[in-house]
C-alpha cells in the first residue's frame, strides 16, 4: 500500500499485523481522488488548501493522501493503539509535521472541533455498522463545514439510513467495497 499521487507518491505506508485495518486499496483511493478533483473541483470542492478529517483512519491512507494532493490540514481519529502506532509511523515518514493531529478516539464519540473540516473520509470496520454514527458524531461535534463533503466506504451491500443534513450525491463500487459521496446541508 502507498500513496498515488502527490508530494508523498510512492511513498509505502506501514500497517499493523493481522487483520486489523482493511485498507482501501490504490485503485479504489486513485479513483476516489479522481472523482473529487473532475467532478467536485475546484469550484465544488477545492481540495487545495482544504481541512480534512479522516475518521476510522486506520494506517491513514485517505487522509495522507488527501495532503499529498495538497489539503492543508488532516485530523486523523484512531481508536485502536496498535493501528494508531502504526499510523504515528506514516505520520513520522510523510514528514506531514504540524499539518497533522491524531485523536485517539471513537468515531462515535468525538470532542468538539476547534476548525471545521470541508472534506470528511470515513471508512469504519464494515460488521461494526458505524457509518452513519460516525457522520452524525462528526456533524454533532461540529467538526464539518456547513457544506462539507463525506466520503465514505462500506461494504458494497450495505445501504447505510444517513443521517438527516447528509445528501447522496454518488456512490460507486470497487469490489467488495462501495464508496458513497454526500454532501452536508445540499
Amino acid at each position: 500500500m502507498r500513496i498515488v499521487g502527490g508530494r508523498c507518491r510512492g511513498l509505502r505506508l506501514a500497517a499493523p499485523e493481522g487483520d486489523r485495518v482493511r485498507p482501501t486499496s490504490d485503485r479504489a483511493r486513485e479513483a476516489v481522488f479522481n472523482i473529487l478533483v473532475h467532478r467536485y473541483g475546484p469550484a465544488g470542492f477545492p481540495l487545495i488548501g482544504a481541512r480534512v478529517l479522516d475518521l476510522c483512519a486506520g494506517t491513514g491512507a485517505m487522509g495522507l493522501e488527501a495532503w499529498s494532493r495538497g489539503a492543508a490540514h488532516v485530523t486523523f481519529v484512531e481508536r485502536d493503539p496498535a493501528v494508531a502506532r502504526a499510523l504515528d509511523r506514516n505520520l513520522a515518514a510523510a514528514k506531514i509535521g504540524d499539518a497533522a493531529r491524531l485523536l485517539r478516539a471513537d468515531a462515535t464519540r468525538l470532542p468538539r472541533a476547534d476548525v471545521p473540516c470541508s472534506l470528511v473520509f470515513l471508512d469504519p470496520p464494515y460488521a461494526a455498522g458505524i457509518a452513519a454514527a460516525a457522520l452524525a458524531a462528526a456533524a454533532d461535534a461540529e467538526w464539518l463545514a456547513r457544506a462539507a463533503l463525506a466520503v465514505v466506504e462500506t461494504a458494497a451491500d450495505d445501504t447505510p439510513d444517513w443521517p438527516a443534513g447528509f445528501v447522496l450525491d454518488d456512490r460507486r463500487t470497487y469490489g467488495r467495497a462501495a464508496v458513497s459521496f454526500l454532501r452536508r446541508g445540499a
